[in-house]
């Protein structure tokens, strides 16, 4: 799970304030543009942009869904979001999953192993309520080849026995 127990950073239009996080309950108070990931699911999303148009949430595989909480007007929106030393391996892919409720398409960029940034600014959200959804990816954690295993045991047999007939002195 590539975002698990992360805690995020994020900056709206280039601003700290212009993020209110849900460890804040969404206040408008100095560090409220940093939260954790809400491991439940069930807390909603994990911030509102200060003028409340848009709700990110992030699950902890990874998923992140962008909403709309009222109409739009056209205009410069940009986010990004840094999970800085809390993520367990570097991002190595940001995708878009699914953007059909929305006319154009969001810029999703991955700007290091720790952050990204979305640029909503070409999207026509329409007259409602809509979403999308992209996908965050880590590199794979490292896991031995068996054969690494099984070499590093025969290694360790050999020293073992070789230690069992060694004469004392």
């Amino acid at each position: 799970m590539p975002l698990q127990h992360t805690t995020i950073s994020a900056t709206y239009n280039g601003s700290a304030d212009g993020m209110l996080g849900l460890d804040q309950q969404f206040a408008p108070v100095p560090g409220s543009n940093v939260t954790a990931i809400d491991p439940t699911g069930a807390g909603g999303v994990e911030f509102l942009s200060a003028d409340f148009l848009f709700g990110i949430d992030f699950a902890e595989d990874g998923l992140m869904t962008v909403y709309n909480n009222g109409p739009v007007q056209a205009g410069a929106y940009s986010m990004r979001f840094d999970f800085g030393a809390s993520l367990g391996a570097p991002l190595t892919r940001f995708t878009l999953l699914d953007s059909a409720a929305t006319g154009g398409l969001p810029v999703l960029n991955l700007i290091d192993g720790h952050t990204i940034g979305l640029d909503l600014s070409a999207l026509d959200w329409g007259s409602g309520f809509s979403s999308f959804s992209a996908r965050l990816e880590a590199a794979p954690s490292p896991v031995p080849e068996p054969a690494s295993a099984t070499l590093m045991l025969a290694g360790l047999a050999a020293f073992a026995l070789m230690r069992r007939r060694a004469p004392t002195a």
